[in-house]
């Protein structure tokens, strides 16, 4: 059968869309695996649509509102200054994923940015997250200023990329990547197929 990867970055609207939905589209085991989105837009050359001008913000923006909407979800609410740099939050992320908080983790930094609007650039509103999920702010803290996972985020990212993903929320089912919120079901499908 074959293995489902979330790769996320927790400062992508498109991810918390998906993460949310994820769970109730399948029962199969998921690992929920944080990446660099920085690092990712530097391997592929890209940039973030949040960045893109007005045009772009304003209709990307309303483009999530509606998703959010038609999910059932609760009405977005944009962190001030969105999109920022998330690499601490990511950093947490991984340390939270290697001690069987990933998901949890998530969900949670997810929720804070997009139903609470708070900053996930800010290190006291990640150690929040932390602490909500049941881990220790201050071993969190060193934890992102550790070398080893600073180096693994940047291998994770580097391995991601080289298998395809180029963009987050993305669902890999084995070795093939299905990127976007909009590609779940067709992931899942996918999985089912050749697990038959």
């Amino acid at each position: 059968m074959a293995e489902l990867t979330f790769y996320f970055d927790v400062g992508s609207p498109y991810v918390y869309l998906s993460a949310e939905r994820l769970p109730a589209l399948t029962s199969r085991e998921i690992t929920w695996q944080p990446i660099s989105l920085g690092g990712l837009y530097k391997l592929t050359g890209r940039s973030s649509w949040g960045r893109a001008g007005d045009e772009p913000r304003t209709s990307g923006m309303a483009e999530i509102e509606r998703r959010a909407d038609a999910y059932g979800l609760p009405r977005v609410a944009w962190p001030d200054g969105w999109p920022s740099h998330y690499l601490m939050a990511q950093r947490a992320a991984l340390f939270a994923q290697r001690v069987g908080a990933g998901q949890r983790f998530l969900l949670r930094a997810a929720r804070d940015a997009f139903q609470r609007g708070r900053d996930l650039a800010d290190p006291e509103a990640v150690l929040d997250v932390a602490q909500a999920v049941g881990l220790d702010r201050d071993e969190v803290a060193a934890a992102t200023q550790d070398p080893g996972i600073k180096q693994a985020l940047i291998d994770v990212t580097q391995y991601a990329f080289v298998h395809g993903v180029i963009g987050v929320p993305t669902l890999a089912v084995g070795g093939t990547p299905f990127w976007g919120d909009d590609r779940l079901e067709a992931a899942l499908a996918h999985a089912e197929s050749v697990a038959a």
